[in-house]
């Protein structure tokens, strides 16, 4: 039996005991994570496929390490300018154990003391105590940045590079968080202006993305 799933933007294809490096997640070694964005699963002959996610299957694994990926080094140079820029980052990364592979609804046995489950697709229970409510109708995904307003393709990657994976990470910023980040990636002050936090705040509590509402509003001519 295996399944396929998706964190990180990426998708994995995983069985018991397989080890996966992906995006980083919260925790210590030894945690319990689950992930409940599924896209398929194979039982032998037999092959089931989401629409996306399968919501009755959920894959269990233990957190084995937290480490980093090899140096990235991005050099730019402006011929005839005299300008010229090296920087260079190093991925968060987390090293998983699959343990299990849970049909029916089964939901894993979380190991006590461990940090809160990983819900990467919005709609799993809850994630540092936060309602999911309305993103699991919709079928959110709490790792999609995009659906902030004001990250684009180019940002996302420079947030995904530096370790900030999901809405959880933007929501905890502090304004010391806010300055860090907007200097080490270049943001030109949009964090605040665009009001990151409180937009994945919004998200988290299960309000739909501003630019799916603003839409929304334009269309019907209310206020909302």
């Amino acid at each position: 039996m295996f399944a396929v799933i998706k964190t990180g933007g990426k998708q994995f294809r995983v069985a018991t005991n397989d080890r996966i490096t992906i995006a980083k997640l919260e925790g210590n070694p030894g945690d319990t994570v689950a992930f409940g964005s599924v896209l398929m699963l194979t039982d032998g002959e037999k092959s089931t496929i989401g629409a996306p996610f399968l919501g009755d299957i959920t894959v269990a694994g233990e957190i084995v390490e937290q480490t980093r990926g090899e140096k990235v080094i991005a050099f730019k140079k402006r011929r005839r300018q005299n300008s010229k820029r090296k920087r260079g980052f190093r991925a968060e990364l987390t090293v998983v154990r699959i343990t299990e592979i849970l049909t029916g609804g089964k939901k894993p046995e979380m190991k006590k003391g461990e940090a809160a489950p990983v819900a990467l697709k919005a709609g799993s229970e809850a994630v540092k105590g936060k309602s999911t409510k309305a993103a699991k109708s919709e079928g959110l995904d709490a790792s999609n940045l995009s659906l902030i307003s004001g990250v684009g393709p180019t940002i996302e990657k420079k947030l995904r590079a530096a370790g900030i994976t999901s809405w959880n990470d933007i929501a905890s910023w502090t304004e010391a968080d806010i300055a860090k980040w907007d200097e080490e990636l270049k943001l030109r002050g949009r964090a605040t202006r665009e009001e990151w936090v409180e937009q994945a705040k919004e998200l988290l509590a299960g309000k739909p993305p501003r630019a799916k509402a603003d839409q929304a509003e334009l269309a019907s001519g209310e206020d909302y």
